[in-house]
Parts: C-alpha cells; sequence; structure tokens
C-alpha cells in the first residue's frame, strides 16, 4: 500500500502548533483554495469525532467523512477516511518538538477502490495532488503561526465580525479563532448559519434599523464590519446600485452609532471600504494621502466611510480598510477568471493596460489582524500588495502558472455590452494603489510577488521549500 510522508519544520513550540490545530475552524485553514471545498461537519480533536466535507472529483461531489482517533493531547491525531473516494485513507498527523520550534510530520497510508491501479497510477493522480495540497497546508500554518508569534504577549481580544459568512471573512474568522481570540459573528436576522458553524456564538440584529434582537453589543475588543452586498455580482441596474449602497451606508452607521452608545464600546472599530475611493487614474501612483476620485465606487467608498465617523467621535478607534483585489483561487475576481484562462483565453482585455491593485487572502487576513492588534493604527489603510500590476501582466503571470496560453485579446466594448456600467469600472479602469500605511506599520507581506500569490492559491509552488516528503509503497 502506497504512503505518503511529510515534514514541515514550524516557526514555533508543540504546544503553540498543537494550539493552531486544536482551534475550531483549524479545518477551514487548511483547505486548499484551488479544491473548493465545502465544510459540513468540523470535529475536534477528541477520539471519535467527525469532520466532513463536500469535495471536487471531476464533475462528481462527493462527501468525505473522517473519524479521529488515537488523540494524543499535543503531540498527534489520527483520522481514518468512513466514506469516500478512496479504497483506505489513514492519516497520521505528529506534531514534534525541537525547543522553541517544532515540525508537523504527516503519514498517509492509501489505496484507490482498485488496489491494483494505486501503485503503477500513483505518480500521476494521487502524489501531485497530494504534495500540491500538504505544502499549501504547511505554508499557510507557517504563515499563520509567524502572525500569531509576532502578537503572542498581547492580550487576546473578543472580537464582533460582520460578513463573517462570505469568502473573506470565513477565511478572517478560522484565523481570528486559531490566534486564540474569541470571535462572535454579528448576523443579519434572517441570514441561515451553514451547518458547520451551527453551533458558533452570534448576535443577531436588523441592520435596516439598528436594533439588536439577540444578544448584545457590550463587551468587545474590537468589531470587524466587512458585510455587504456583492459587488461585482450582478450587472448594476438602477436598484442593484441602490442595494450595493444602502447594504453598506446605512448598516455602517446603525453600527457605529449603537457601539458608540454602548456601556462598554470596543477599543476599535475595523469598517471595510475599498479603493475605489481614489477613483480610475491611470499609472498615477496613489496612497492613503492621495486625493479621492469620481465615479460610483468612489462615491459608495466615501458614504461609507463617512458613515462610520459616530464611532470616532466617541473615541472608538476607527481604521477604514480600503480593500483591493483579494486574489483566491476560492471565488470572488480570481475564481471568476480561472475557467476562460484554463482554455486559454485570458489574455488582455481593452489593451490590458488598467491597473490591478491586488493582495493575497492570507495578507489580507494577516493585515487585518496586524491593525487590530497595534494600538496606533487608526484612519485609512490600503489593504494591497506592493506590486500592482497591469491587466496584462495579471493575464500573463496566470497563464505561465497555469500552463495556458495569454494572447487572446478581449476588446472593451465586449465587457461594456455584457456588464454595463459595472464592467466598465470593475474592469476596464483601475488604480495603482501602494499600502504606504501598511508598510509604516511593519507590515510584511507573505506574498508581496503576483506570480508567488498565484502559485500558493493555485497549488502550483515551484520555489524551494523547507518540507520534506517522502513517499514508498
Amino acid at each position: 500500500m502506497p504512503v505518503f510522508e511529510h515534514h514541515a519544520p514550524m516557526p514555533s513550540s508543540q504546544s503553540r502548533l498543537w494550539a493552531w490545530h486544536d482551534s475550531p475552524e483549524a479545518f477551514v485553514r487548511i483547505m486548499p483554495e484551488w479544491e473548493r471545498l465545502i465544510p459540513v461537519q468540523l470535529g475536534g480533536l477528541e477520539n471519535g469525532e467527525e469532520t466532513r466535507f463536500k469535495m471536487r472529483l471531476g464533475p462528481l461531489r462527493p462527501t468525505w467523512v473522517a473519524e479521529h482517533f488515537d488523540v494524543k493531547d499535543g503531540q498527534a491525531f489520527s483520522d481514518k477516511m468512513v466514506k469516500g473516494p478512496f479504497g483506505r485513507w489513514d492519516h497520521e498527523h505528529r506534531f514534534d518538538a525541537d525547543g522553541d520550534v517544532s515540525k508537523v510530520v504527516d503519514t498517509v497510508q492509501w489505496r484507490l477502490p482498485f488496489h491494483l491501479l494505486s501503485g503503477w497510477t500513483a505518480p500521476i493522480t494521487v502524489m501531485p495532488r497530494l504534495r500540491s495540497m500538504f505544502r499549501f497546508r504547511s505554508d499557510r500554518v507557517r504563515g499563520d503561526l509567524r502572525r500569531i508569534e509576532e502578537t503572542a504577549d498581547l492580550p487576546r481580544r473578543r472580537i464582533l465580525v460582520t460578513g463573517s459568512t462570505g469568502l473573506i471573512g470565513t477565511q478572517l474568522c478560522a484565523f481570528l479563532f486559531s490566534a486564540g481570540h474569541d470571535v462572535v459573528r454579528l448576523l443579519r436576522r434572517e441570514t441561515v448559519l451553514p451547518k458547520h458553524l451551527s453551533s458558533c456564538e452570534t448576535v443577531r440584529w436588523d441592520d435596516r434599523t439598528g436594533e439588536v434582537l439577540e444578544g448584545s453589543f457590550e463587551g468587545f475588543d474590537a468589531v470587524i464590519h466587512l458585510a455587504g452586498a456583492g459587488i461585482g455580482d450582478k450587472r448594476w441596474s438602477k436598484a442593484r446600485k441602490a442595494l450595493i449602497r444602502d447594504s453598506r451606508t446605512g448598516p455602517t452607521r446603525h453600527l457605529a452609532e449603537a457601539l458608540a452608545a454602548a456601556e462598554q464600546p470596543p477599543e476599535v472599530l475595523l469598517s471595510g471600504s475599498a479603493i475605489g475611493v481614489y477613483g480610475n487614474r491611470g499609472d498615477e501612483v496613489l496612497d492613503e494621502f492621495s486625493s479621492r476620485g469620481e465615479g460610483f465606487l468612489c462615491d459608495l467608498a466615501n458614504d461609507w466611510e463617512n458613515a462610520a465617523t459616530p464611532a470616532k467621535e466617541a473615541g472608538i478607534r476607527l481604521i477604514h480598510l480600503r480593500t483591493g483585489l483579494v486574489t483566491t483561487a476560492a471565488g470572488g475576481f480570481l475564481g471568476k477568471q480561472l475557467l476562460p484562462a484554463k482554455m486559454g483565453a485570458g489574455g488582455p482585455i481593452k489593451g490590458g493596460r488598467q491597473r490591478l491593485s491586488w493582495i493575497s487572502m492570507d495578507d489580507y487576513v494577516h493585515a487585518v489582524h496586524h491593525l487590530m492588534m497595534h494600538i496606533e493604527a487608526q484612519g485609512p489603510f490600503n489593504i494591497t500588495a506592493p506590486t500592482p500590476v497591469n491587466q496584462r501582466t495579471f493575464a500573463r503571470v496566470l497563464g505561465r502558472v497555469l500552463r495556458r496560453p495569454s494572447f487572446a485579446p478581449l476588446p472593451g466594448f465586449v465587457i461594456r455590452t455584457l456588464f454595463g456600467e459595472m464592467g466598465q469600472e470593475l474592469v476596464l479602469e483601475g488604480q495603482h494603489v501602494e499600502p504606504k500605511r501598511l508598510l509604516d506599520l511593519g507590515f510584511r507581506f507573505e506574498h508581496p510577488e503576483l506570480e508567488s500569490c498565484l502559485r500558493h492559491t493555485l497549488g502550483k509552488v515551484r520555489a524551494p521549500s523547507p518540507d520534506l516528503v517522502k513517499t514508498r509503497s
């Protein structure tokens, strides 16, 4: 039976490494972004606990059920596949200590449903996927642990999060749990939580009026506000633009006023915004001190930020998260481009000169945590990587990572015809935005370059790794 071993050194103690894996949503953090797994049940590190998720296997969406066993607190645990696509899957996770550093040793014994095919097909079927998956997992855990170590001497926070079930909020909450914080989700009355989050702590409110329906706004150290209707989900009709605006400005104002009126207000409010505040500026280099621009997105971001003013007036530290294009294979901006790019149709759009200010998912999550934990941080911060690129370069790098051609052009009128004003502002216009204040605050990026980000999120990493991989039969 084939055996896969992966040895990954980690920049923290054995106890902290175990605590990361024992956090409530650790599985969410280690899901490879390109696999687009859907959690159904998250089992704790106890014997008999089960983790369930739906996966992609060609056109099929089978459910994988893994049962934990042989749990040695602080040292190791194993899981076996109870249901899934393999004939057998036994996975031991061991955490070895070496002073202030540690190592994760993953040992997987597996076989395919038709066992005679396991050995000779492994090099082209299973092993490449395993190597990519475990490299992603170890890189993400290492990155998280580095950020946790940076603030290990600071008190952990009780944090209220809106937008917690979205693409970004899901990863942010999972990281905050792994860092030892106490996370509570602020939900609208009608929001239905995914099954794997059904037991999490929540506060419910009417975001149209600010009325608290369940729980309280009292006693939080920090509030992270990310909620709002998707900007690029649908063509911008008059009604859609009103929904995009109203889902941000109204709830932000109600939240800021409620926090300002609390007997125990939070120390900090981190409120969502967007680099659209600068408008279409061509190749002009922009930072947080640049003037604001014109257009729907600019007006939206401006009103969005102003809506949070009551919190600042009440003495709450206010941070505006001017977010760029969060670049992840799990969805969003990059997710929409993957199919055409894989088909060789991901070339320059309208010449490809428009600037794209992007950021990796990990750097977004870590940047928000960095700002929350540094009490001197306040005001607007550009949440973008330090190396914006034009759209032509983005297409070329994506094609290189995917090993696909990227020269097929797409005229601008096609985008305007298909998407109207939304296509004009989101696709045909752009900004060269740099994170000056974030860098000045000492933030270090995991993925400062685009190719590093794309290879990580797509499982195409080629760079040297501290990990050791062994295979045997």
